[in-house]
């Protein structure tokens, strides 16, 4: 039983204390002890039970150990939960996908994951570090062997135990494979202003917390956005349709920016516009934020309706009676022409 299905079997978090480790224990053992229980589930659970008290148990007296060994060698500052990744020098890499408005704004984010480690109970062997008497030698160390008639016996080495009388059992905490899969949780903050490609560390929140004792080493992705765009050099871009009689109106519209939707006038002539300070941030966490830089089409319908037929009629009739400039000097230079060349066909 790894140190996190005992964890789950006494219906702990992971890095319970012992206390409460042993207030989970007492608690199931009142209710599924034999004595207490009759039903036929009720010896399998105790023994779950117990092997899992058991192995959080050995699992915290070897931390401690551990923790004393390293303070006495020199170390000034004993390892235990919320160790920094300097101590302990564990470095998770991972990936985390963005979206535009996340890279711009800056986000929390609960990342969840598993890490391998060598297991602290038995350092990493495997097995349990208090030798116990061998059974199979009765702790002798050697086994005499022979026929009913051959005398004397022959004695030989225990194998099980290579002669010595005891044996290391395999260790509870990772049931002898020498390592454990400990599953994290931890909430990171992403600054504002995370670019593509861009790595950052972050905390691994300590095992106390339900994290790891380490770094995450994150590699930002920005995924593709169904509206925004970031340019090579960090102007968030924007490109849309806007209906061609509002922009020759110069209405107001609704513009999606990552904050929110803002308001922006159009202009007759005018397809680029740049709203100030509605991009992404200069710099990593910083408040100052560059450009959004919004193109706009203007698009008018291929067949008008009867109603805007007799519109565009009425603006035409209109029109005519106001000609702008450019428009009245070339009807000059066409009456012109024609005068001119009515005159040489006579």
């Amino acid at each position: 039983m790894s140190i996190d299905d005992a964890y789950v079997e006494l219906g702990l978090a992971p890095g319970a204390s012992d206390a409460e480790a042993k207030a989970a224990w007492r608690k199931l053992a009142s209710k599924w002890h034999p004595d207490r229980n009759a039903s036929a589930e009720a010896a399998a659970l105790m023994q779950r039970i117990n092997r899992a008290y058991e192995c959080i148990r050995l699992t915290s007296v070897s931390a401690v150990a551990n923790d004393g060994d390293a303070h006495t060698a020199g170390d000034p500052s004993p390892r235990g939960p919320g160790t920094t990744a300097a101590a302990d020098g564990r470095v998770v890499p991972r990936r985390v996908r963005l979206s535009i408005e996340d890279a711009v704004l800056g986000c929390m984010r609960e990342l969840r994951g598993r890490v391998v480690a060598s297991c602290t109970a038995c350092g990493g062997s495997g097995l349990w570090h208090e030798p116990q008497r061998c059974t199979s030698c009765e702790g002798s160390g050697h086994r005499r062997t022979g026929w009913w008639f051959a005398w004397p016996p022959v004695s030989t080495a225990c194998e099980p135990c290579d002669g010595t009388g005891t044996r290391r059992p395999a260790c509870p905490a990772c049931a002898g494979a020498g390592q454990q899969t400990q599953r994290y949780r931890c909430t990171v903050r992403l600054p504002a202003g995370l670019r593509h490609g861009e790595r950052i560390s972050a905390d691994g929140g300590g095992s106390h917390r339900g994290g790891f004792d380490g770094t995450l080493e994150l590699r930002i992705d920005v995924v593709a956005h169904p509206l925004f765009e970031i340019g090579d050099d960090g102007v968030l871009r924007c490109e849309f349709p806007v209906d061609g009689f509002a922009w020759l109106a110069q209405q107001w519209i609704d513009v999606p920016a990552p904050a929110g939707m803002q308001q922006m006038r159009l202009r007759r002539g005018s397809l680029m516009y740049r709203l100030r300070g509605h991009g992404l941030p200069l710099e990593r966490g910083g408040s100052e934020r560059g450009d959004y830089v919004v193109t706009v089409v203007p698009t008018f319908p291929d067949a008008p309706d009867a109603e805007q037929q007799a519109l565009l009629q009425r603006l035409a009739v209109i029109t005519g009676t106001q000609l702008p400039p450019a428009l009245r000097a070339w009807r000059d230079r066409l009456q012109g022409w024609e005068r001119g060349r009515q005159a040489a066909s006579r």
